[in-house]
Order: structure tokens, then C-alpha cells, then sequence
């Protein structure tokens, strides 16, 4: 980036930035980013997210604020491409996640959630009368299809999804490239989870798992995005594929402008796009009351210490 002042824009109330190589410290009121071209303030205030690059360090002090400012820290991989950890941020307001528990304990909201996340894969309304079980039937066969075309589009030859996490050498070269270029893209959709307030873990079509909604939302770009990306980078050689694929996958990230795009999407699948984000009040600043306390009724709770006498 030739001007960090010029910050990406997450969507209109979310930006993020990333840096590498570089050292982060506390400048003035905010934090600045110092290399050895010189140093160029960050308006922590102002960010959602900052994500730190491969040879980025930071001072104490520069996390205290943007800590105090709530900007979600995120260690992460070339253009963010891997997450690693990330610190507290993202927002103050808990009305995001509230949505999504309260979306996920519906079984006919959940419902509607797992239909509108696979039309999005399929790109066409799904009829009523299509059982879950027949959904998840044409997925599959759909994402066969887009192996089979990629292998023929490539000439690459195909033998199946099989890889072993254990043993990550005994996958071909095009098992490999593909896992590689899955993880990229998880840690990006991870980070953009996180900074909106989501849980990670509260899954709808995936569930059980620590980022079972980190593979919910991932899946809807994968067919598209990373089936032909990895194959032709495998076409052009098997040498040094993961690495080879985790950059194509950055360099994609970075040209279709991918990270704007997750938030929208799970607003989309999560509401019908009936819902533009946290309530107007939390925005605001104003977090609307949750119980009878907030609303100024004292009313005990169980937990609640007795008046003494």
C-alpha cells in the first residue's frame, strides 16, 4: 500500500489495514507504522481491524490503544492470507452475536439460514419442496462437477478429495495446493468474523466444530474461487505448490477486493438481507437494553447479593 492513509474500506462503518515488515509503536494519541522509509500515523480510532504481517513488531503501548480504541489485532500470514491469534477488538457491542444465537436457536430461522447458504453456493432459489438431504445430494454433486471441469479445463489429472492431516506429504501435489489454499482463505473469512462480532464456533451447515462458521461462510466462495485458482497453479507446475497457491490466493484476495465482500454475504445469508448490521443504538454508541435491570426495574437475580438486614 503506497498511502496508509488511504485505508481500505471494510464497508462503510468497518475499515482494516494491513502491514508487514515494519513496527508498530504508540505516536501521539494513536499508533504510527515505522520503517525505514519513515513513519506514517494510523488512525486506531478510526479501525477495525489491523493485521499484522510477517516481520511486524509492536510495543506494548501501541496494543494498550488500540486496545482502548477496540481495533481487533490479528497475527496473521502474507496479506493475510494465514491467522494465527488476534487480541481483543472487533466491537464493544454484542449485537451481532446475539443475532446469530438467536438465529441458530429458531429451527425455522436456522432453517432458512442453511437454504439461503446453499443458494448462494448454487446462485438460484431452491424450491420448497426440495428436502435437506436432496440440497446437500446436489452440493455434492456440484462440487464434483466443478473438480471434474477444472481437471478437464487444465488437463491435470483428478483422483479425488483425499488428504490426511497427519501425514501431509502422502496427498499429490493437487491435494496439497488445495488444502493450502483453503486455509488462506479461512483465516481471511475468520478475521472478518471475528471483527464483526461473530462467533466463530456457532455454525449452521457445519456445527461441532471451533470454526464452524468460519467453513459455513468460507464454502460460499470456495467452488467459485479456489477450484480454478489451484488447479491451474498446479497445471503450470507441481513444484512448490502450497506456496505457490497461498500466493495466488493473495493475489486474488487482493484484486477482487475479497475481504469487503464477506460481511455483506453473511448479513445475506444470516437475515434474507433484511438486516443492515448492529441495531441503530449500538452504532451509535447507544447499546439498546437487554433485561429489566437495564431498563432501570432492580429485579433479583439468582446470583444477586441480598440487602444486608
Amino acid at each position: 500500500m503506497k498511502d496508509l492513509q488511504e485505508l481500505a474500506r471494510f464497508e462503510d462503518r468497518l475499515t482494516y489495514l494491513y502491514v508487514e515488515k515494519g513496527h508498530i509503536e504508540q505516536h501521539q494519541q494513536s499508533v504510527a507504522y515505522v520503517t525505514e522509509n519513515g513513519t506514517v500515523p494510523i488512525p486506531a480510532a478510526d479501525l477495525a481491524l489491523l493485521m499484522l504481517g510477517p516481520g511486524t513488531t509492536i510495543t506494548h503501548a501501541a496494543i494498550h490503544n488500540l486496545a482502548e480504541c477496540n481495533c481487533l489485532v490479528a497475527w496473521c500470514g502474507e496479506e493475510g492470507i494465514r491467522f494465527y491469534c488476534h487480541g481483543r477488538g472487533g466491537t464493544y457491542h454484542a449485537g451481532n452475536l446475539l443475532r446469530q444465537v438467536d438465529v441458530y436457536c429458531d429451527p425455522k430461522a436456522r432453517g432458512l439460514v442453511v437454504r439461503r447458504m446453499y443458494e448462494k453456493r448454487f446462485g438460484e432459489l431452491i424450491g420448497p419442496g426440495f428436502t435437506l438431504e436432496q440440497i446437500r445430494g446436489r452440493e455434492g454433486f456440484r462440487v464434483r462437477e466443478a473438480y471434474r471441469k477444472a481437471a478437464q479445463q487444465f488437463g491435470v489429472a483428478w483422483q479425488g478429495r483425499v488428504y490426511d492431516a497427519n501425514d501431509w506429504n502422502s496427498a499429490d501435489p493437487l491435494n496439497r495446493a488445495l488444502s493450502a489454499a483453503n486455509a488462506c482463505m479461512h483465516g481471511l473469512v475468520h478475521a472478518a468474523i471475528l471483527t464483526a462480532g461473530y462467533s466463530p464456533a456457532i455454525g449452521f451447515i457445519h456445527t461441532g466444530k471451533a470454526l464452524s462458521f468460519v467453513y459455513d461462510i468460507a464454502d460460499l466462495y470456495k467452488v467459485d474461487m479456489i477450484v480454478p485458482l489451484v488447479f491451474a497453479a498446479v497445471a503450470e507446475s507441481e513444484q512448490k505448490v502450497e506456496q505457490r497457491a497461498r500466493l495466488a490466493c493473495r493475489d486474488l484476495f487482493q484484486r477482487t477486493r475479497f475481504l469487503e465482500r464477506i460481511l455483506p454475504d453473511i448479513r445475506e445469508v444470516l437475515h434474507g438481507g433484511a438486516d443492515s448490521g448492529e441495531r441503530a443504538g449500538a452504532a451509535a454508541g447507544r447499546p439498546e437494553p437487554l433485561d429489566d435491570r437495564a431498563e432501570g426495574r432492580d429485579i433479583p437475580r439468582p446470583f444477586d447479593r441480598p440487602a444486608a438486614g
